[in-house]
């Protein structure tokens, strides 16, 4: 399948049957749903998270989402934004502290789409979350107030931390994603 662009997401090469299935839901949500880019919970919307690599590529940040009570990868709400690189970029330095990330390549690394439970006033709705791929290149990390921690958590050792797919697939994708940019 060829690599496909989407206003104010950006460029995607799906490639398994789940990609191509997620991708079809985030392009028809995109096309469908005027406020697609904003938050409000009757309708879901597209969200932007960062997977940010250690500088040897050994480890990935997560943190320990304060209202979610897991682990995650970084990001968050795009709030009107309809420049998906941009605030996944944004929500990175926002969430981590770190003082330098560069963009591993300037297209989409994954796109998932996942339930969040009802909190508040907010019922339980969609996130339509497109994730790119990042690299700290100095810096240290501080957590923020949206965190209970932050963790470089070695790739061999993501299961420790959490069980979710949407998470395991920064390693189960990153060796062919890395293959495919050199």
């Amino acid at each position: 399948m060829s690599q496909l662009q989407l206003t104010g997401v950006g460029y995607y090469k799906p490639v398994t049957a789940r990609e191509v299935d997620t991708w079809n839901k985030l392009c028809h949500f995109h096309a469908e749903e005027p406020l697609a880019f904003g938050r409000d919970s009757r309708t879901g919307h597209i969200t932007a998270s960062a997977f940010i690599l250690s500088p040897d590529f050994n480890n990935v940040l997560l943190t320990h989402h304060r209202k979610l009570d897991r682990w995650l990868q970084l990001g968050g709400h795009c709030d009107g934004i309809a420049d998906v690189p941009f605030v996944a970029l944004k929500e990175a330095y926002e969430e981590s502290g770190l003082s330098r990330i560069e963009p591993l390549r300037d297209r989409i690394f994954d796109v998932d789409i996942h339930e969040i439970p009802a909190h508040g006033a907010e019922q339980t709705h969609l996130h339509y979350d497109v994730r790119y791929l990042y690299r700290a290149a100095e810096g240290e990390f501080k957590v923020s107030d949206e965190s209970h921690d932050l963790a470089w958590v070695p790739l061999t050792q993501l299961e420790e931390y959490t069980d979710a797919a949407s998470v395991l697939v920064v390693r189960d994708k990153l060796a062919a994603y890395m293959n495919s940019a050199a």
